[in-house]
């Protein structure tokens, strides 16, 4: 949120400095287009050069050379010569008009050197004693008559002009302030509240500059606690579910795997139907572990399942699941080698009996997809605070196809293949979410012999050492 806020100040501040910069540029575009215009001297020149330009016969007349002409025509303005003394126009262009007097007193000449002749705008220069006058259209320049100002008024204009400059900045200032206070009052609920969406119920006062957005956050904000509030009623309903089958499937599996045992230990039975009655104990088994793998697996997807964290000699640990599985492996077609430091104890908190159930998972997985047999290597590293423990075995494997499935399976009721397919599936999921509760990660790859590879990775930094 402060990102955008100071986004928005900076957007406020350099709307505000546009101010002072468009002001200065239009005074710089208005003194460029203004100068060199003719109001600046170009009639008091042109009326300086006229009198120059004016020659006087030897019968005392005047005539204007051919340059004055093209002066006049340039200024669309007539002229006249006024003789010092008399009063009297000596000479005057051919375009006079005829409401302009001959002769002039000097109140007159006074008055009309600085301001206007029968409305036309004058300008005025010299030839010798005499004076020169042009007057121009009447719409060809504005006169200020009473140009004069006051000397203190001069004298103090610096002063003036910062005072100017300063009280504009103060006020630019105030504006400012003004304007981000009421846009931030509306800009940071708005904010706030677009933040916290994702996390937690919100609801943003629907008023202000912002108040549709304000509107909107809130609409969102709905959707989405009806969606989590739906989304967590189907997942309880699932969890229930899911245990209420387990526990009401433990009875009656049990019947089944009792009779079955009884079955195919009764030498009266034919050796085929006992033969029979091992299959069906076995896949019991199997059901029973299935349940159970289903079961744990939802509760550690929902953390129903407290961890029972202790300290732990993480090759102890190993070296019990490894045990437990060749026990159940009376015609050793699937021996076991193990590899862990000797010079020292790998320790680290963790849930003794969900780590080795998940050591167990992955060693029976390497069985159920092996049937003929295979070799498992069991292999624990440790170094920079990590411990790894590599679980790989020289069995079918899986193509590449396949182990990408594995990998991107986002949840165990949402597999693909038929129920006929033996699957990497639950057990996997299972291993990965023991992991995970571990602050750990698993990796599935191929193995270096072309079989499976399953290689945990386990945080030892909160472990203490084991004596």
């Amino acid at each position: 949120m402060k990102k955008t806020l100071r986004l928005i100040r900076r957007f406020l501040l350099l709307m505000i400095c546009i101010v002072p910069l468009l002001f200065i540029l239009n005074i710089a575009l208005l003194a460029k287009a203004t100068w060199g215009e003719r109001s600046a001297n170009g009639g008091w020149t042109a009326a300086r050069e006229i009198g120059e330009l004016l020659v006087r016969e030897e019968n005392g007349e005047y005539t204007l050379a051919e340059e004055g002409r093209r002066i006049l025509e340039t200024y669309e303005a007539w002229g006249i010569l006024v003789e010092d003394g008399s009063g009297d126009v000596v000479w005057h262009s051919d375009n006079l008009p005829e409401e302009i007097p001959l002769h002039y007193s000097v109140a007159e000449i006074s008055w009309h050197t600085r301001g206007y002749i029968a409305d036309y705008p004058t300008t005025t220069g010299a030839r010798g004693a005499d004076l020169v006058i042009l007057g121009h259209p009447k719409t060809a320049y504005w006169k200020l008559l009473w140009n004069t100002f006051d000397y203190d008024v001069i004298a103090g204009a610096p002063k003036t002009i910062l005072a100017f400059l300063a009280l504009n900045g103060a006020l630019v200032f105030v504006i400012y302030m003004v304007l981000a206070g009421r846009i931030m009052g509306s800009v940071k609920p708005v904010v706030r509240g677009m933040e916290a969406v994702p996390e937690e119920e919100v609801y943003v006062r629907e008023k202000g500059l912002l108040s549709e957005v304000a509107a909107a956050v809130n609409r969102v904000n709905e959707k989405l606690r009806a969606q989590e509030r739906a989304l967590r009623k189907k997942e309880n309903a699932r969890a229930g579910w899911i245990s209420g089958v387990s526990h009401d499937i433990r009875t009656p599996l049990s019947m089944v795997m009792g009779y079955a045992a009884e079955l195919e230990t009764d030498e009266s039975l034919p050796t085929e139907a006992r033969k029979k009655a091992g299959v069906i104990r076995r896949q019991s088994v199997k059901m029973k572990n299935l349940v159970g793998d289903l079961n744990l697996a939802s509760k550690l997807e929902y953390q129903m399942q407290p961890l029972k964290l202790e300290n732990l000699n993480l090759t102890a640990v190993l070296r019990q699941a490894v045990v437990d599985f060749m026990n159940l492996d009376p015609e050793e077609k699937y021996p076991v080698s193990f590899q862990c430091p000797e010079d020292r104890a790998v320790s680290l908190q963790g849930d003794k009996m969900l780590l080795q159930r998940a050591i167990y998972n992955v060693l029976s997985n390497s069985q159920m997809h092996n049937p003929e047999g295979c070799h498992i290597d069991v292999c624990l590293q440790e170094g920079e605070g990590m411990a790894h423990i590599f679980l790989t075995d020289d069995g079918v494997g899986v193509d590449d196809e396949r182990l990408k499935e594995i990998a991107n399976t986002p949840h165990y009721m949402m597999g693909s293949g038929s129920g006929t397919q033996l699957r990497h599936g639950l057990g996997l999921l299972i291993v990965r979410q023991i992991a995970q509760a571990h602050g750990g990660s698993i990796r599935i790859d191929h193995g270096p012999s072309g079989g499976f590879l399953v290689e945990f990775t386990l945080s030892t930094m909160n472990g203490r050492a084991v004596r």
